[in-house]
């Protein structure tokens, strides 16, 4: 379920790879991703608190990963 401002999908490829899961959790400021069990997880509650700071689009290939602000037409 998205946040009320943000969303956040990744790219089934990439979904459970346990490096690119790490990374992301590390590299993301307000802990909108996890990693579990050898995938990313997306912590809905934490969507919201995105600051667009494309960290996590620099962590990842190019187009594994979309924040899409629900907040534009």
């Amino acid at each position: 379920m998205p946040g009320l401002f943000i969303d956040v999908t990744i790219a089934p490829e990439i979904a459970k790879d346990a490096a690119i899961a790490r990374k992301l959790e590390e590299v993301c400021p307000v802990g909108i991703f996890a990693a579990d069990d050898g995938g990313v997880k997306i912590v809905e509650e934490n969507l919201d608190e995105c600051t667009l700071c494309d960290l996590c689009l620099d962590a990842t290939p190019k187009g594994s990963i979309e924040v899409t602000k629900l907040y534009e037409s």
